[in-house]
C-alpha cells in the first residue's frame, strides 16, 4: 500500500469543498438540531465510509457514466431534496424537549443517520468525484483523503446545527437549506445543456 500525501490533500480539498453546500450537510445539520449529534456523526460517518468505498471500488467505471446523465440525476436529487425541506414537513417546535432536540437512543439515531446518508449519497458529486479521482491518483490515498472530508463537514455541520438549534428556528434553517438546494438543483441542470 502506497500513501501519496498530495494525494490524500488533493482528495480532502476538493472533497470538503464540494460537500459543503451538499444536501448531506443540510441533513447532518438538521438532523443535529433534533438528535444526539455525537450519534448523528457516527451513523453519517460510517455511511460516507461505506460510499468512499464503493466509489473507490468502483473507479473508472464511474467515469467512464455520461456526464450529463451525472449532472441531470444530481439536478433530480437536489430538486426533491429542496422539495422536501420546502414542503414545510410540519415540524410543532412546542412538541420539542427543553434542549431543542429528541433523544431516542444510539441504535434509532445512528440508523437513521446512516440511512439518510447512505440514500441520499448515491449518484453525489462527491461520490463521482471520489471515483474519478481514485483512478488517477490512487485508491488509497484518495479513500483516507475522501473519507476525512466527508466525516469533517458532518462533524462541523453537527457542531453549527447544535448552535443554529438554539439561536435559530428549524423552519428557517429547513427554508433556507431548501432555497440553497433548489439552487443546486437549477445550477445543475444548467450544466447539463451547457455540457
Amino acid at each position: 500500500m502506497h500513501l501519496d500525501p498530495l494525494a490524500i490533500v488533493t482528495a480532502f480539498g476538493l472533497i470538503f469543498l464540494a460537500e459543503l453546500p451538499d444536501k448531506t450537510m443540510f441533513a447532518s445539520l438538521a438532523m443535529g438540531t433534533r438528535m444526539r449529534p455525537l450519534y448523528v456523526w457516527f451513523g453519517t460517518a460510517t455511511a460516507f465510509a461505506v460510499h468512499v468505498a464503493i466509489a473507490v471500488g468502483a473507479g473508472s467505471l464511474l467515469g467512464l457514466l455520461p456526464g450529463w446523465t451525472v449532472k441531470l440525476v444530481s439536478a433530480l436529487m437536489f430538486g426533491f431534496g429542496a422539495f422536501m425541506l420546502l414542503r414545510g414537513g410540519g415540524d410543532d417546535e412546542n412538541g420539542e424537549d427543553a434542549g431543542g432536540r429528541t433523544v431516542t437512543g444510539f441504535w434509532p439515531v445512528y440508523s437513521t443517520a446512516f440511512m439518510a446518508v447512505f440514500i441520499s449519497e448515491w449518484g453525489d458529486l462527491t461520490q463521482i468525484t471520489t471515483a474519478n479521482l481514485a483512478a488517477t491518483n490512487g485508491t488509497w490515498s484518495t479513500a483516507i483523503g475522501s473519507a476525512a472530508a466527508l466525516m469533517t463537514v458532518s462533524a462541523l455541520a453537527l457542531v453549527a446545527g447544535r448552535f443554529i438549534a438554539k439561536k435559530v428556528p428549524l423552519k428557517t434553517v429547513q427554508r433556507i437549506g431548501g432555497v440553497c438546494m433548489a439552487a443546486l438543483a437549477v445550477w445543475s441542470l444548467v450544466e447539463v445543456f451547457t455540457g
